[in-house]
């Protein structure tokens, strides 16, 4: 339409996912987002509606796009369940490592964030939780755990990438993450051979 200034969702989406992302939902301001994205407030608010609904919809996009990197690591689990369940861990360390993007982790921060948040936006990151562990779950119980295992170990590796998340934004070092990681692989490694 001539005279009328367009731009790319995508562009716009991940300029505030990383600004929501670096400062967190209540100290990101729509002159925050705007100048982020580039955007006035009132294309802000016709694009994408309000702050909630632009923060729903980029909590979506971070998920889709960690949860996919997340689904392709864990695809050889029947076949190779540690390798698999390393380079989950690893899909975790190479975004952790990534300059162009905030330390941390957006659903992390949402979650601990989820008591002053709205409730749409705490089940939002609740449900992704839920994801993630689901998604480990169905990964082990085809590496020939127990269901019970399985779901024990995706509980604990759910809540060890949650940690990693964490702990990255507090500057621990790579070793001392992949230490983490390495507990919990020999504990699993264990749980693997004994059922075998």
């Amino acid at each position: 339409m001539a005279g009328k200034k367009q731009f790319d969702v995508g562009t716009a989406l991940d300029a505030a996912m990383v600004q929501f992302w670096r400062a967190g939902y209540a100290d990101t301001s729509l002159d925050d987002l705007s100048r982020a994205t580039g955007l006035n407030r009132s294309s802000i608010y016709s694009s994408f509606g309000d702050k909630d609904s632009l923060y729903l919809r980029c909590l979506d996009r971070y998920a889709a796009r960690y949860g996919s990197r997340y689904d392709q690591a864990l695809s050889c689990a029947s076949e190779e369940p540690l390798r698999a369940v390393r380079a989950f861990f690893d899909v975790t360390l190479q975004r952790i490592a990534d300059p162009d993007v905030p330390d941390g982790c957006l659903i992390a921060q949402t979650a601990m964030a989820a008591p002053t948040l709205s409730p749409t936006i705490a089940a939002r990151a609740i449900e992704a939780l839920d994801t993630q562990h689901a998604r480990l779950r169905t990964a082990l119980s085809t590496a020939r755990l127990a269901e019970g295992d399985a779901d024990d170990f995706a509980v604990h590796m759910t809540a060890v990438n949650q940690s990693l998340a964490v702990m990255s934004r507090t500057r621990a070092s790579q070793e001392q993450l992949r230490t983490v990681i390495d507990i919990s692989m020999s504990a699993l490694a264990r749980a693997l051979h004994a059922r075998s």
